[in-house]
C-alpha cells in the first residue's frame, strides 16, 4: 500500500491561513469603523440641515443671534472633522484590503501547490500500484503446455 500523501510546507501554509484570517477581521474591523463614521457625519449634517432651516427666529435677541451663529460654526467645524477622520479610515479601509486580497493570494498559491503536490503523488502511486498488480499478474501465469 503505498504512503500517504504528506506536504511538507503545511506549516507555512496553517500560517498563511492565519494570516489571511487575521486580515480578513482588520478589514471587518476597518469596515465597521468606516461605516460608523459615516452615520455619525450623517448625523451631524442632518443636525446642521436642521439647525439652518430653524433659523434664529423672528423675536431673536443679539445674544440669541450670536449664539446661533457659534452653534452654526461649531457644527460645520464637527462636519470637517468628521469628513476628515472619514478620509483616514478610508485610507486605512483600502491598505486592509489590499492587504487581504494580498494574503488571499499568498495562501491560494500554496493551496494550488499542495494540490499539484497531492496529483502527483497520487499519480505516481497509482502507477506503483498498477505495477505490482502487473507483476502480480506475469508471476502467477504459468504458460499452458501443448
Amino acid at each position: 500500500m503505498a504512503k500517504p500523501f504528506v506536504f511538507r510546507l503545511e506549516k507555512v501554509l496553517e500560517y498563511r491561513r492565519q494570516l489571511e484570517d487575521q486580515a480578513r477581521m482588520a478589514l471587518a474591523e476597518a469596515q465597521a469603523r468606516h461605516d460608523a463614521q459615516q452615520k455619525l457625519l450623517a448625523e451631524v449634517e442632518a443636525m446642521l440641515a436642521a439647525h439652518l432651516e430653524k433659523g434664529f427666529g423672528d423675536a431673536a435677541t443679539q445674544a440669541d443671534i450670536w449664539l446661533w451663529m457659534r452653534y452654526r460654526e461649531a457644527l460645520e467645524r464637527d462636519v470637517a472633522a468628521a469628513i476628515v477622520e472619514l478620509d483616514r479610515l478610508a485610507s486605512i479601509l483600502q491598505n486592509c484590503r489590499q492587504e487581504a486580497v494580498l494574503r488571499s493570494r499568498e495562501k491560494k498559491l500554496l493551496e494550488k501547490l499542495k494540490d499539484r503536490q497531492a496529483g502527483k503523488h497520487h499519480v505516481a502511486a497509482n502507477l506503483e500500484e498498477q505495477k505490482e498488480f502487473d507483476e502480480m499478474a506475469t508471476l502467477r501465469h504459468k504458460p499452458q503446455d501443448r
